[in-house]
């Protein structure tokens, strides 16, 4: 009776100690180390989606931007393009070789002297989106670059040929239909014929608050229309489509129209588009890859008596 009371506690006694090492075991399980590549300077040459292209349906070209240098498993320095040099960013080790930087989540895929590649997490609270974390980094050591490669990163970082056979198809898809579109990369432009119009393309700038992402420019473009001695003052937002002719097509507004004064809004408005931004602007399609295609772009006119 006694040994086998012996017996019972000496098994609890070694479960407690077993579920206690078990909790107090380290909690970041296959954790990465950048100790063996730190001080080397690393370009990013190419950032692609999970099928390997550069472009998503809607024009979306991801951009290599980032350079960075590990200093240690607990600093990081990324150059910051806004600023034109390097900053120090805390580097946070998480578990499954999941680590963060400059607030963004990433998956060590790979780790090198020569490369690293990276997956982009979509991270909400302590949850990661794997199914929607579909961008990878690809970067090269800079003296990799120079010495083994002999390029330039520049040379790197050029669409490969199925990016471009990728555009090509898909604006072929898209080019029958006159109400649709592809983001041009580079977008849409208005060149005045006459000193009583000007415009002005609003511009996104690159920093640490957009990740440096500046694609709000070409995927929605917007400019700002004057036009001088206009037959009365007037102030449209609308959004149109421009053809591979740079043919201008207005879609809709982009402000609230009651509903008994749509028709009527709908007919000023092209008739503004027929009457000044035909006659008074050279348009140039938006282009992707030198392709010329369909693309949209937000216009405000402002029409005004003097």
């Amino acid at each position: 009776m006694l040994s086998a009371f012996i017996r019972q506690y000496t098994l609890i006694i070694v479960i407690a100690v077993v579920c206690f090492s078990c909790k107090f075991d380290d909690p970041i399980k296959n954790k990465i180390s950048f100790e063996p590549v730190k001080r080397i300077t690393y370009i990013e040459v190419r950032r692609s989606f999970d099928n390997g292209l550069i472009f998503n349906k809607d024009g979306y070209q991801l951009a290599p931007v980032w350079k960075l240098m590990f200093y240690s498993d607990k600093w990081a320095s990324v150059y910051s393009p806004d600023k034109d040099k390097f900053l120090n960013f805390p580097v946070t080790l998480d578990h499954d070789s999941i680590f963060n930087i400059s607030g963004t989540w990433l998956k060590a895929m790979h780790i090198s002297k020569d490369s690293l590649k990276f997956q982009v997490l979509k991270v909400e609270g302590k949850t990661v989106y794997y199914v929607k974390s579909n961008v990878y980094m690809t970067m090269y050591a800079d003296n990799y670059i120079k010495n083994v490669l002999h390029k330039t990163a520049n040379d790197l970082k050029k669409p490969l040929r199925r990016d471009s056979l990728y555009v090509i198809k898909r604006i072929a898809d898209l080019g029958a239909r006159v109400d649709s579109f592809f983001a041009a990369r580079n977008p849409v432009q208005f060149i005045s014929k006459t000193p009583l119009a000007t415009v002005v393309k609003k511009g996104v700038e690159a920093d640490v608050m957009n990740k440096w992402d500046a694609s709000d420019e070409y995927m929605f473009p917007e400019y700002t229309i004057h036009i001088k001695k206009a037959y009365e003052n007037f102030s449209y937002s609308f959004w149109a489509t421009v053809d591979t002719q740079g043919q201008i097509r207005y879609q809709k507004s982009l402000t609230y129209v009651f509903p008994e004064f749509v028709k009527s809004t709908d007919h000023t408005i092209k008739a503004i588009v027929d009457g000044y931004l035909k006659s008074y602007f050279k348009v140039i399609p938006g282009t992707t890859l030198g392709i010329p295609h369909n693309s949209a772009i937000s216009l405000h006119v402002i029409g005004r008596k003097k």
